[in-house]
């Protein structure tokens, strides 16, 4: 029973999506029509995604750039900058979720390491890391899990996202910055973070690479998804096989388990009918709203059943990934490793965590409303 709850506090959205499809199926009972309800390209390219980027992660290819770009930090300052900066830009091409396993830890090795005991700093770093994240995340198809789906069902070019997400990651990338300068500037030596090269890999690196690549192919329509598939599968089996356990099956299980919700829900006239009318012209507000209590994903995922506005549905899921502890996933993460790492620190820094982002958010709403 212990691990049962340990489980599901734990993969609590994971319990709600297999637990609102298990009821829906109560109504509209199990048929030809289920097939129809699951969109395999996005399990398929989330899937392989994860893989490639675990893959890299795991022969250390991030921390080994980053500890290469610090090295070159002469002032504290210019430190947060950068830490911040990384997780904002890698997130773009590493998903959100990536970039704060990969450089949260780091960043608290390099605070350690350095002997900087001031917590209210590696709180409000950790912080900005985590926001950075998200809104870097925002800018591409591939940044994180809903802007997949949405690009993958949504047939839109590659131009008419970014005319959706870029202002907002410019104003992202500004309050950033901002918050950034108020630390202090002070003098600290260069900086040799230590990192595990022996897993490093050149012919493991270019595997990835290349699967990478034929991923961001798939993405835009130029590969087939299906053999992607059976590519990633094949090199992992012969390369690498340890990948396959660092891959989070949980999300491609919360994934099905609300595609079979939304489209049993879909299937009844009354009360598909009842929810389209109720987010027709709010789809951004409502996108926000639902986030902050179930996270943007399964936002995503509920409301593409009932509207076909798609740019607005990128636009309120991603903004709705500010807010609460649970409005993005990966914030997570970021709390995991500070209660971790420091559990004195847990509440101060939910506390500042929140802060931020209820600064963030009215000015990305405020941003929406501007351009709308």
């Amino acid at each position: 029973m212990n691990k049962i709850i340990d489980f599901i506090k734990r993969e609590t959205i994971l319990c709600v999506a297999i637990t609102m499809g298990l009821l829906s199926m109560l109504l509209v009972h199990p048929d030809k029509g289920y097939i129809q309800y699951i969109n395999t390209d996005t399990l398929i390219l989330l899937f392989c995604l994860m893989a490639v980027m675990s893959g890299l992660d795991s022969i250390g290819v991030f921390s080994m750039a980053g500890a290469e770009l610090l090295k070159r930090v002469h002032n504290a300052k210019t430190l947060e900058m950068t830490l911040v900066m990384l997780c904002f830009f890698t997130s773009m091409a590493i998903t959100n979720d990536i970039a704060l396993i990969t450089f949260v830890p780091f960043t608290l090795q390099v605070y350690k390491m350095m002997g900087m005991g001031d917590t209210k700093r590696l709180i409000s770093i950790v912080s900005l890391q985590t926001v950075a994240a998200n809104m870097g995340s925002m800018l591409t198809p591939i940044g994180n899990p809903q802007n997949i789906y949405i690009y993958s069902v949504s047939g839109m070019s590659i131009g008419e996202f970014f005319d959706v997400t870029l202002p907002y990651t410019l104003v992202a990338f500004v309050l950033l910055v901002i918050f950034v300068m108020f630390g202090k500037k002070e003098s600290i030596e260069n900086i040799n973070v230590e990192y595990d090269r022996s897993e490093f890999s050149v012919g493991k690196a270019l595997l990835y690479g290349g699967l990478f690549a034929l991923s961001l192919c798939a993405l835009g329509r130029k590969f087939p998804y299906g053999v992607l598939l059976g590519v990633v599968i094949a090199a992992l089996a012969v390369f690498d096989r340890k990948i396959f356990k660092s891959i989070d099956y949980t999300l491609l299980l919360t994934f099905v388990g609300f595609f079979v919700f939304t489209g049993n829900i879909g299937r009844m006239e009354g009360i598909n009918s009842f929810i389209g009318e109720t987010i027709n012209g709010s789809e951004v507000i409502i996108s926000v709203f639902l986030s902050q209590v179930i996270s943007n994903v399964p936002a995503a995922l509920l409301l593409s059943g009932f509207t076909n506005e798609w740019k607005l549905l990128i636009a309120g899921t991603d903004i709705g990934g500010l807010g609460t502890l649970i409005a993005s996933m990966a914030s997570l993460i970021s709390y995991k490793y500070i209660a971790k790492n420091h559990p004195e620190l847990r509440l101060r820094y939910l506390l500042y965590f929140t802060i931020v982002n209820i600064i963030f958010l009215p000015v990305m709403l405020g941003l929406y409303f501007a351009v709308s």
